[in-house]
């Protein structure tokens, strides 16, 4: 079942080029009907927190210069994107017409990519183990996590290199039925394929991720957690078109717009 959120607010199921609008996320149908061509997709959540997991696919962290031998993390390493972050997805049926454009800020000089699957979640969840954390996700989607990597380097924190506005587009709906780890990622930039990973791949399991977070912080309805990025992460340029494709869910396409300037 795919869950789109679309319009003013609404959710919907999509069936077919037709959304039927429901009463919230994976709810009872309203009797409303819309063509997806005819709709402005939002991004399918409306989270309180956004937890990220670095350098969960081995090929990855050894293209960011850490030659980890046989010592792979024993632990997620976590960060957080705020809310802000979210950008609109293009709807697939006009995606470079519709959507938000992810900024290019005046601060970096190194805007890049990292395509990922993201999980939606649909109960609340405190202390849960791996083997029960998959009960309480909505559902999957699709996310380009934007990095200003300069920023990143420089920073003592990553609130400017990953939290600037619109730094996490996300969409275009979500996925109830999903293998999680039996899945391809893949990023396109300008119509060229720059990743491509299978998520049986990761380090962590999306099971083990959401029940470690869950240890420590409650997760909430609609929070949504990135699961890391496969290798070929890299630098964007104004006016770049993004696709990110997983297999069972779609393709999430996004832009980058012109390059700002410094605003005093």
């Amino acid at each position: 079942m795919k869950l789109l959120r679309f319009n003013e607010g609404r959710w919907g199921i999509l069936e077919g080029e037709v959304v039927l609008e429901t009463d919230g996320p994976g709810g009872n149908p309203t009797g409303r009907r819309y063509d997806l061509a005819s709709v402005r997709l939002l991004a399918p959540a409306t989270p309180s927190k956004i937890v990220c997991v670095g350098r969960n696919y081995r090929e990855h962290i050894r293209e960011m210069g850490h030659d980890f031998g046989q010592d792979l993390p024993k632990e997620p390493g976590l960060f957080l994107k705020a809310p802000n972050t979210l950008a609109h997805p293009g709807n697939p049926r006009d995606p470079w017409n519709t959507g938000d454009a992810v900024p290019y800020p005046f601060f970096t000089q190194e805007l890049h990519y990292e395509g990922e699957l993201a999980v939606v979640i649909g109960d609340r969840m405190r202390n849960v183990s791996p083997e029960k954390a998959l009960d309480h996700v909505l559902g999957y989607t699709i996310a380009v996590d934007i990095t200003a990597r300069d920023a990143q380097r420089q920073d003592l924190q990553w609130v400017r290199a990953k939290s600037a506005d619109k730094f996490l587009p996300l969409g275009p709906w979500i996925e109830t039925d999903l293998d999680p780890q039996n899945t391809w990622v893949r990023t396109y930039v300008n119509d060229q394929l720059r990743q491509e990973g299978h998520t049986s791949a990761m380090i962590f399991s999306v099971a083990e991720i959401l029940s470690y977070i869950s240890s420590f912080m409650t997760l909430e309805p609609l929070d949504v957690v990135l699961t890391g990025t496969p290798e070929g992460v890299g630098a964007l340029s104004p006016g770049d078109r993004i696709e990110v494709a997983v297999e069972g869910i779609g393709t999430l396409h996004t832009r980058i717009g012109p390059k700002e300037e410094r605003p005093w």
